[in-house]
């Protein structure tokens, strides 16, 4: 791993840890990889324990998660939530 790919990588981990923790409390997991070179897909995967009525729908999750990458030279691809699979 490069310096800057480390480097890009800490900026979208720290973009979306809030998200991270917070939805770790309902047994949900986001995980992030880069669609493209400055796009960002998250993934939310449920855990055995996940509150089914604790998660927002595609397009709420898409603004909050764009909302938390526009302090970044990242934009949102998209968000694939568990009921997309």
């Amino acid at each position: 791993m490069t310096d800057q790919t480390a480097a890009d990588t800490s900026t979208i981990d720290d973009a979306l840890a809030k998200f991270r923790d917070m939805m770790a409390k309902d047994d949900y997991h986001l995980k992030w990889s880069l669609s493209d070179e400055n796009r960002v897909t998250v993934e939310i995967e449920a855990g055995p324990e996940a509150c089914a009525d604790c998660l927002s729908p595609t397009p709420v999750m898409e603004a909050i998660m764009g909302e938390a990458l526009s302090q970044t030279p990242y934009t949102l691809d998209h968000v694939v939530l568990p009921n997309d699979h």
